[in-house]
C-alpha cells in the first residue's frame, strides 16, 4: 500500500510496513505521514535531542500528542515541559513550537488535511 495519487484519499488502514519512508524536514527531525482524509490529518514526528520545531502558525487547528522522548514546547505564549503521555492544542493561527530535550516522537493531527504536506 502506497500514499494514493488523488491527495485527498488514503487506503483506510496503515501498518508500519506500508508507510512511505520517513521524510527528514529540518536537522534532526523526519516525519511520516500515517492517515489522513479532507478533514483530519495524523502525522509521526521524530525528533533527535536538540532538534528544533522553529515557532510557526498556520490555518489548521493541531493537536499533538508526545508519544516519547521530553520537549520544551511553546503554544500561544505560554512554554512548558512535555515528555510522554503529555500534549499540547494549538489553534488556529496561534503560534507554537518546540525543542526537543530528549529524543523522542510526536503524534501531530491536524484538522483540516495539511495539503502542504502531501
Amino acid at each position: 500500500m502506497r500514499l494514493s495519487t488523488d491527495p485527498f484519499s488514503m487506503n483506510p488502514f496503515f501498518s508500519p510496513d506500508s508507510l512511505p519512508t520517513p521524510e527528514p524536514v529540518g536537522e534532526g527531525i523526519s516525519r511520516e505521514i500515517l492517515a489522513y482524509g479532507p478533514e483530519l490529518m495524523l502525522v509521526r514526528v521524530r525528533f533527535a535531542a536538540g532538534a528544533v520545531g522553529a515557532p510557526h502558525q498556520h490555518p489548521h487547528v493541531q493537536i499533538t500528542y508526545v508519544e516519547s522522548g521530553v520537549f520544551r514546547c511553546q503554544v500561544g505564549g505560554q512554554e512548558l515541559r512535555l515528555s510522554a503521555g503529555e500534549g499540547f492544542h494549538a489553534a488556529a493561527n496561534v503560534e507554537h513550537g518546540v525543542v526537543c530535550e530528549q529524543a523522542g516522537v510526536l503524534l501531530d493531527s491536524f484538522s483540516p488535511v495539511r495539503a502542504d504536506f502531501l
